[in-house]
């Protein structure tokens, strides 16, 4: 029943990418100086604040390099808890998928609600922004026959069917809500509290997921009313599944299945309260995806071995994540040895000063959107630039919370047009709809999520997010 996804780009591509970096920030250490700011005490939170008047150029100590494979093992020691992490939640929401579970949910809301449009899309599309609010969007790939199915019933094309699923996960991953992969990295980095400034976020979110199903609601309403307005119309008639609609498929939410999903409802809320109230740390949340790889495991009627093969399989599916997290993680082990961060946020700083200030927010998210063109993973791109624009934030009298905002759009929203986001190609691949077709419906809706993500950091750094 699941399609094949076509994946232009794959994982490899990325680490090498990463690892091409690393030795790039080798070869800085010998062209930039090394400088070094003086660090004071904040009385009000206990962190280390750069003194913006204190730069100085210090004595260079340039890397060598055959020392990188040390800088490579240091960065994945320093990240052991929250590689962890990843690797545990991939474990439990591989199991919850293999339940059933969530498919199923999603069949039976597209069976009460498929007659009314401006009720449907905005359901279905939550239950990935939901979903998408903790996981990566290629979770999603074995929900593309479902509702590729009720799109063709209704008489719309197969990119409302992908897009469904794509634009109502990019809301739930973009703006960083829950998300372990960037906001809790980042967060980490930071010296944050974990999911801290969630209002915020959850306000961003709803803020998106309006204008976004808004505009998905508009184009649907158009080719609903003449099919042929649709990119993909002579290349849906071809499509074997149009003619196989079938949503009973799926199966029926049975009380096992409703379990599963409460459980994984109230670990999600557990694992957000423990971080806010209780001092969690990285080791407390793999902890709990753990247990919840159990308990959805004996829910789902499997045995031992059953629910220890489902771990291993999931863990697997975010190895790649986890090995990005370790070299990324090298990159600033390399650059703090080589006595060049400072003087990298100093020039990154001047430039900045010279922006006006409500601009400040909107240029670092920009600047995270050109990073992500060349680092598509976000895990990786929060342990690349968080090091650097947290100090070039508390220069500029930037909160915090907010870089972290401005790297959660960049690092988001741009995965949905990028030809080497694993995410879109896999998708889109799986629902047989080519790039170019895909980007002559989201070409409009990229510029107005800019817009709008321009417009949130700017009123993020003008309320001192915190």
């Amino acid at each position: 029943m699941e399609p094949k996804a076509k994946k232009a780009f794959k994982m490899p591509h990325t680490l090498v990418i990463i690892f091409v970096i690393i030795l790039a920030a080798v070869v800085l250490t010998w062209l930039i100086p090394s400088g070094e700011y003086v660090r004071v005490e904040d009385a009000a939170t206990g962190k280390k604040l750069i003194d913006p008047s204190s730069f100085h150029l210090v004595e260079s100590t340039p890397v060598t390099p055959w020392a990188i494979m040390d800088y490579v093992v240091t960065g994945f020691s320093k990240s052991i808890d929250l590689i962890l992490v990843i690797l545990f939640a991939g474990g439990a929401f591989h199991m919850v998928t293999e339940s059933g579970a969530l498919q199923a949910s999603v069949a039976k809301v597209a069976r009460r609600f498929s007659s009314r449009l401006y009720i449907f899309i905005p359901i279905l599309t939550l239950v990935f922004t939901a979903i998408g609010t903790s996981q990566g969007v290629n979770l999603f790939i074995p929900f593309v026959p479902i509702t590729l199915m009720l799109s063709y019933a209704l008489g719309l094309d197969s990119i409302v069917g992908v897009g469904i699923i794509l634009l109502g996960g990019a809301i739930g991953f973009s703006t960083g809500t829950l998300q372990i992969n960037t906001t809790l990295v980042a967060q980490e980095i930071a010296g944050l509290q974990p999911y801290s400034g969630i209002g915020y976020r959850f306000v961003c979110l709803v803020v998106f997921y309006v204008i976004t199903n808004a505009y998905l609601i508009r184009y649907a309403m158009k080719i609903q009313k003449d099919p042929q307005l649709s990119p993909m119309y002579e290349l849906d008639q071809q499509n074997e599944m149009k003619n196989n609609a079938d949503l009973d498929s799926f199966g029926t939410m049975t009380w096992r299945r409703w379990a599963i999903l409460a459980v994984v409802v109230g670990a999600l809320g557990l694992i957000v309260y423990g971080g806010l109230n209780l001092d969690w740390e990285m080791a407390n949340f793999a902890a709990m995806f753990l247990w919840l790889t159990v308990i959805v495991g004996l829910l789902d009627k499997k045995g031992p071995s059953a629910i220890a093969k489902g771990l291993v399989v999931g863990c697997k599916t975010m190895l790649g994540a986890a090995l990005i997290i370790g070299l990324a993680r090298a990159i600033a082990a390399v650059l703090s040895a080589g006595g060049i961060i400072d003087t990298i946020v100093y020039a990154m700083a001047g430039v900045l000063n010279v922006v006006p200030s409500f601009l400040q927010a909107p240029v670092m998210f920009l600047l995270n959107i050109v990073i992500n063109c060349f680092i598509t993973s976000g895990s990786g791109q929060a342990a690349v630039v968080m090091p650097l624009f947290l100090p070039v934030a508390d220069l500029v009298g930037m909160t915090r919370q907010t870089a972290i905002l401005a790297f959660n759009f960049g690092d988001g929203f741009c995965n949905y047009v990028l030809p080497t986001s694993t995410a879109l190609m896999g998708l889109i691949g799986a629902a047989n709809v080519p790039y170019d077709k895909w980007m002559k419906f989201m070409w409009k809706l990229f510029l107005i999520w800019c817009v709008t993500g321009c417009v949130l950091v700017s009123i993020a750094q003008f309320i001192r997010l915190a």
